[in-house]
């Protein structure tokens, strides 16, 4: 496409140069000189055949552009004939052949038709008089100059001017503005406004050939035809290349020549100025109307210059409104925080790849970003997720869509066929780029994927729950690895779902209820606690283990609400309990608290609430915690300390399992430490003075003697046997728990042991 404007316009530079050695030296035949403009519109011609057989274009399009290549082959073939008659009867081309005649008008007809057919771009009548009022305007300014310039000095000439040549320079005129104003007010429709304007320019190159004709009469054709009429085919050939240009970008549509009135305005100025500056003009006994007319003169010229002003105003904040407009689109479609597309943008994108071909999906997480959110803080998560994006970027290959779909989700889109672009490939490009640290905090994470292959045609949700489900397996697999999706994959992940949904209902349908394992005295087995646990009763699966459903509440959130439940039914029972029996029926009770309830911005507020409801003190209120929990960083190092601050105890669950279990009794301000199970579990089976026996209850040992250095109670877990209780009551215990001691069992159960009790201790 680009080789026919540089033939054009090098046609257009030999019709000059040739002209120009005519003048000086007159080389060769006259009739050389009508050859430029049959080889220029034979360019055009080609150029906008090309063109609209590779573009894409609509039917008022392509319509439009088929008549205008009908026009330029009949004008190329007018041209052949008028240059064959040029060279027959050299050295004059007396007439014009009537063959030649024909086409050159038909041409023309079929050329203005063409631009005459274009839409304006307005639906509405209201715009549509608009832009009429508008193109009267400026046509009738344009006329106003071209006849005071042009047509008026030659009818008021003496030279003797035939009807035929004054109807052509008129009909040339007349043509020119109407062109003029025609393609001013296109604002938008199917043609290219640029590439319309291109088109209609040739009217000044005829406007200009026919002057030159009327004013040189028969000297006057040769410059006309060797250096005028050529620039028509370049014009049309570069509109032609406009026009594909324009069909493979995007650019904003404007609106029509708003300015173009205001200029008319000033134009019918210029007759009216130029009549003011000749001689005689300012008579006396005429100035009063000659004021007049300079006082009019001056408010036109200062109408256009405010509404011009208007227009540049009006202009920028068109211009901000587009750019406005686009950056909403843009965040529409896209993830704010890296800059990716987003999931309706993706599922936009995996759709028309599915229209055409085989396409491959990875969808990928990191495996420990909710650590670092919660350890390291929000700041560090997003930077880990921006530079995460990056990887993908680099690694996705080329044609790769990349997205953002929630959280720590990510999804890139593999064109099919492409070298390099294979799940696999992606996936080990993405390991080898998160083999070393990356963000700024230099984190070194790992992430699991779940890859799937469709062919052409499959649906959207399909292609993407198949992924999920081997994202799913990989990360059931212990992350940091990849799978490709397979038959069956799928079934955990739909009960995944289902128990999700199957968690909010319970919650809403108050299916959960709780069990309390007593906390009991070494010394005399009396309770003094308890501690809270929940258990699902589903309606068709039965009891479902906390090892099934605590890991889904957790993944879904409902962990939270669940936790609020469990913390504000633990304190009603116990404040119950409490003033049932006395101050002395139980010593503290102990509801258990994720790490995820932590982060809840509700969380202290939800306690207090818990407390102030029911009534229970909050000294009697231990909160079982994790080591893992403990250790997440400031936000919830604050928490605690306010939980504290309020009265309520802390406890260290699981103690002695974690690395920093010593260091957290100098920080984190708890009250109780639980000894692990692990360090209980076969402690009356060693033999003193063995290795295993030393070091098993130097465990213990220390750990109750530095609790007591520090103040704190101590509660050892999972005692099963009565040699286990007696070894741990001889190394400082005073507190156990465990399946020997008590099962966990209902409140109405615990109320019978507290009721015997209060009896005993009555008699």
């Amino acid at each position: 496409m680009r080789g026919r404007p540089v033939a054009a316009g090098v046609v257009c530079l030999l019709g000059a140069l040739w002209y120009l050695s005519w003048m000086i030296a007159s080389p060769g035949t006259v009739a050389a000189g009508y050859l430029f403009m049959p080889v220029s519109m034979a360019c055009a011609g080609l150029a906008v055949g090309r063109m609209r057989r590779g573009t894409p274009l609509v039917p008022a399009a392509r319509r439009f552009w088929l008549l205008l290549e009908i026009g330029c082959h009949l004008l190329t073939a007018g041209y052949v004939v008028l240059a064959f008659a040029a060279f027959r009867d050299a050295p004059e081309l007396a007439t014009m052949p009537a063959a030649s005649a024909a086409l050159i008008g038909a041409g023309a007809l079929v050329a203005m038709w063409a631009v005459g057919q274009v839409p304006l771009g307005v639906t509405t009548w209201p715009e549509r008089g608009k832009q009429w009022l508008d193109r009267a305007i400026a046509f009738l300014g344009c006329t106003a100059v071209l006849w005071h310039l042009g047509i008026a000095p030659i009818l008021w000439s003496d030279h003797p001017w035939t009807p035929a040549a004054v109807t052509t320079l008129v009909a040339g005129c007349l043509l020119t503005a109407g062109s003029i104003t025609k393609v001013a007010y296109v604002a938008g429709g199917p043609v290219d406004r640029a590439a319309l304007r291109l088109v209609a320019s040739t009217g000044l190159a005829i406007a200009v050939m026919l002057l030159l004709a009327v004013l040189g009469g028969p000297g006057g054709i040769l410059p006309g035809t060797a250096i005028c009429l050529p620039v028509c085919g370049l014009l049309i050939t570069l509109a032609a290349r406009r026009q594909r240009v324009a069909a493979t970008g995007t650019r904003p549509v404007s609106a029509g020549n708003v300015w173009l009135p205001y200029l008319a305005v000033l134009a019918v100025d210029v007759p009216v100025v130029d009549v003011l500056i000749r001689p005689g003009f300012w008579a006396p006994g005429v100035w009063e109307g000659r004021l007049a007319v300079c006082a009019a003169v001056v408010v036109t010229a200062l109408v256009a210059l405010r509404q011009y002003v208007v227009w540049r105003e009006n202009t920028a904040l068109l211009r901000e409104n587009r750019e406005s407009e686009a950056r909403l689109r843009h965040e529409a479609t896209h993830d704010r925080l890296t800059g990716l597309a987003n999931r309706a943008l993706f599922r936009q994108a995996l759709e028309t790849a599915l229209a055409t071909g085989p396409v491959t999906v990875l969808l990928a997480d990191l495996d420990e970003f909710k650590t670092v959110n919660e350890s390291l803080g929000d700041d560090a998560g997003d930077g880990l997720l921006v530079a995460f994006a990056q990887v993908l970027r680099e690694t996705a290959g080329p044609g790769a869509e990349v997205a953002r779909l929630a959280g720590d989700e990510f999804a890139v889109l593999l064109p099919g066929g492409s070298p390099g672009t294979t799940g696999e490939e992606v996936a080990g490009r993405i390991s080898a780029a998160t083999a070393m640290p990356i963000s700024a905090q230099r984190l070194l994470v790992r992430f699991s994927a779940g890859l799937d292959t469709v062919p052409r045609g499959a649906e959207v949700g399909q292609v993407l729950r198949r992924a999920d489900a081997a994202l799913y397996v990989a990360k059931e697999r212990g992350g940091g690895n990849w799978a490709r999706y397979a038959d069956g994959m799928e079934r955990p992940v739909s009960a995944h779902v289902r128990l999700g949904g199957d968690l909010r209902r319970a919650l809403d349908d108050g299916e959960f209820t709780l069990l309390y394992q007593p906390l009991v005295a070494l010394a005399d087995r009396r309770i003094v606690g308890v501690e809270a646990l929940v258990r699902w009763e589903h309606p068709e699966r039965g009891t479902v283990p906390p090892i099934d459903f605590i890991p889904a509440a957790e993944r879904t959130g409902l962990i939270v609400p669940l936790g609020r439940w469990v913390l504000r039914e633990t304190c009603r029972q116990a404040a119950a309990w409490l003033a049932e029996f006395g101050p002395d029926a139980l010593d503290k009770v102990s509801p258990n608290v994720s790490v995820r309830q932590l982060h809840d911005p509700d969380f202290v507020a939800d306690v207090a609430a818990a407390l102030a409801d029911t009534g229970l003190p909050a000294t009697r209120l231990a909160l079982e915690l994790t080591e893992s929990a403990v250790l997440r960083g400031h936000h919830v190092s604050q928490v605690l300390h306010e939980i504290h601050a309020m009265g309520v105890r802390l406890a260290l669950d699981d103690f002695g399992t974690g690395e920093s279990s010593l260091s957290l009794l100098r920080s984190f301000p708890a009250a109780i430490v639980k000894l692990d199970k692990s360090f209980v579990d076969h402690i009356e089976d060693d033999e003193p003075g063995t290795p295993e026996a030393d070091a098993r209850q130097a465990v213990a040992r220390a750990v109750v003697q530095l609790a007591g250095a520090l103040g704190l109670d101590t509660v050892a877990e999972g005692i099963e046997n009565q040699e286990q209780a007696d070894r741990l009551f001889k190394l400082g215990y005073t507190v156990g728990q465990g399946y020997h001691l008590a099962r966990p069992m209902p409140a109405d159960r615990i109320t019978e042991l507290l009721a015997t009790r209060h009896l005993g201790a009555a008699a």
